[in-house]
């Protein structure tokens, strides 16, 4: 995945929080509730075990 390898660790986590509280306000002409799950998935990048799920990997040992 290119954004895992580009992006620093915390700037994800920062930027799929701030996707989150965007899709918030999706009411707003400019944001919408496609935020929400996008910003999910973004800042799950940074928490290993969710990491570890989706790409089937065991954990080390």
């Amino acid at each position: 995945m290119r954004i895992r390898s580009r992006v620093p660790p915390g700037l994800r986590l920062v930027l799929g929080i701030l996707l989150i509280i965007g899709g918030i306000f999706g009411f707003l002409p400019v944001l919408g509730f496609w935020m929400i799950p996008l910003g999910v998935a973004v800042a799950s990048l940074d928490v290993v075990p969710v990491w570890r799920r989706l790409t089937g990997r065991a954990p080390r040992r």
